[in-house]
């Protein structure tokens, strides 16, 4: 239940007043949205995603031409260098130490059983595989196989895939998603259709290296995993960036990695197993881990480079609070090279996320032009979301700006090219009394919030708003609707299923000069709106009581 219920009331003025947290508030403040630069959405995305910045990878020469032009942007928005402890690019960036390893001279994959018959699986076709260890040369051998169904171990829940079974050394197998996401509704020990954390590919090898797997191979299914294998593929055959650790990865698993549905199906047949019937056991609790009989093994060369990303920061300051922070954000990188489609070996990322990077220099433009609010106000273009929210978590865990005194924020992913829609899809509905600013953002503009529709999929646990929540911050994520002005939601869905299969994480999300942009520009007054009445408040808004996030934020503010 909604702890908090802010009404939107004419020029209510709150500038003055004793800062209250969320139960306590009255409000919002009207604001007024001025003229916003359509000219600066297509400029600035057109340039990010030419072929000229080769897909914006981390640590490349797309990476140091991204910096520059946004930097450039920022100066001309009117902001302020935000990170003014840094003698580097004049105040502008973050340094986020990141490691790059990228692997080549793949084997197959093989999977022999007791009668002496191999099974060999092809790289990129059947599956893919990376390290998270820095070292050289991975060679796994004669690996035990053991079917671990989802691959959780949640006490809070009673539930432990890896109960009763030691995987030390050996190759876990482990299915995509939570146990109940055929689920109709949102009942379930895991949110029923709605996809926790435990569901994440992310969750899964990080589990499996806490029970000191050698590898982790996930079952690739379309339908669980919310994008088909093209997108794994090319999201994992090219280098892969992660977190310099002290350990140099030494506590992760030496693979990770993903096979066809059907792969998957010819090892456990090969260890007397029907997969049909192991998946449906693995959706019950009590669910008992499966050893094969089966040794796998596969082998790659490793190259490793140490290298500096950036995260770029700009900031608005407010005239009466200062000290108190409002965040926008958005990922500025993409995959750079990946798998060739036709001969284009380049992703560049239009809609994901040169839409969203731009997005923050016009609405830094529109701020400008509408005076400074009486907080502050971030705006943070991060690196490495593609590689695991690496920038949004590195800039989180070593906060420029107090988290304690970030207010709240929006992060923007990917806006819709696809017209303009009567509703908006908000992620993560319910889960904070940031939903309160954005209801009464759509109500002006004449927008109806919706649940997403498609909660199985998991996006709240896939952008860069996830990395400041799990740290207290109320965040708010939404993207255009799907019931569009022109075709309604059949045309939505149709739209997104098509970006999805043709264009998502692959060499075709291109920028279109024949985009319709109205839809994205409806969509930034809304971005705009919520953020502004956000920062002319002295509200402190909250999760909801009972939300996983509330915890950490009430001692956060408490600390403050």
């Amino acid at each position: 239940m909604r702890l908090l219920t802010l009404t939107l009331v004419s020029a209510l003025a709150l500038s003055g007043c004793k800062q209250v947290d969320g139960p306590s508030a009255a409000g919002l403040p009207q604001v007024s949205v001025p003229e916003m630069s359509e000219a600066t959405m297509k400029d600035i995305t057109r340039t990010l995603s030419s072929d000229a910045f080769e897909g914006r990878a981390p640590g490349t020469a797309g990476e140091d031409k991204t910096v520059a032009l946004m930097i450039e942007k920022f100066k001309a928005a009117g902001l302020s260098p935000g990170n003014p402890s840094s003698s580097k690019d004049g105040g502008w960036t973050q340094d986020v130490p990141l490691v790059e390893i990228a692997g080549a001279n793949f084997s197959p994959l093989t999977v022999s059983g007791k009668n002496g018959k191999t099974l060999s699986f092809s790289y990129g076709d059947q599956f893919v595989a990376g390290s998270y260890r820095e070292q050289p040369r991975i060679d796994i051998k004669d690996s035990d196989v053991v079917f671990v169904g989802y691959g959780i171990n949640a006490p809070e829940k009673g539930w432990n895939d890896y109960a009763g079974v030691d995987v030390k050394g050996k190759t876990v197998l482990i299915l995509v998603n939570d146990p109940d996401f055929e689920s109709t509704g949102l009942e379930g020990p895991f949110g029923g259709k709605a996809m926790t954390y435990y569901g994440r590919w992310t969750y899964k090898f990080e589990e499996a290296a806490r029970q000191g797997a050698a590898a982790a191979l996930i079952v690739h299914d379309t339908v669980p995993a919310a994008y088909g294998w093209n997108v794994v593929n090319s999201s994992w055959t090219g280098p892969q960036f992660l977190a310099q650790s002290k350990d140099g990865g030494a506590s992760q698993t030496e693979a990770n990695g993903w096979v066809q549905k059907d792969i998957a199906a010819q090892i456990m047949a090969a260890g007397g197993q029907d997969l049909e019937k192991a998946m449906a056991a693995a959706k019950q609790k009590g669910f008992k881990a499966v050893p094969l009989g089966l040794k796998a093994g596969m082998s790659f060369d490793n190259t490793i480079s140490k290298k500096n990303s950036r995260n770029i920061v700009g900031i608005l300051k407010g005239a009466n609070r200062p000290d108190e922070y409002v965040l926008y954000s958005a990922h500025w990188d993409h995959l750079g090279r990946c798998t060739p489609k036709d001969g284009d070996e380049i992703c560049n990322g239009a809609v994901d996320n040169a839409t969203g990077t731009a997005a923050l220099a016009a609405l830094a433009e529109a701020f400008q032009k509408g005076g400074a609010p009486d907080r502050s106000v971030i705006f943070l273009a991060v690196t490495a979301e593609e590689s695991g929210l690496l920038g949004s978590k590195y800039y989180a865990e070593n906060p420029i700006y107090p988290l304690a005194r970030t207010v709240g924020g929006v992060n923007m992913d990917a806006f819709s090219m696809t017209g303009p829609a009567k509703n908006l899809t908000v992620i993560g509905m319910g889960k904070s009394q940031l939903d309160d600013y954005l209801n009464a953002a759509a109500k002006i503009e004449g927008r109806t919030p919706d649940r997403e529709p498609t909660p199985e999929k998991g996006f709240y646990y896939r952008s860069d708003h996830f990395s400041f929540a799990k740290l207290g911050v109320p965040m708010v994520y939404f993207e255009g609707g799907d019931d569009l002005v022109k075709g309604g939601r059949a045309a939505g869905e149709a739209a997104a299923k098509d970006y999805e299969a043709n264009r998502y994480h692959g060499p075709a999300d291109e920028f279109d000069e024949n985009w319709d942009w109205s839809g994205v520009m409806a969509d930034l007054r809304l971005y705009y709106r919520v953020g502004r009445m956000l920062a002319m408040t002295d509200v402190w808004p909250n999760w909801v009581e009972g939300d996983e996030f509330r915890a950490i934020r009430d001692k956060s503010r408490a600390g403050k």
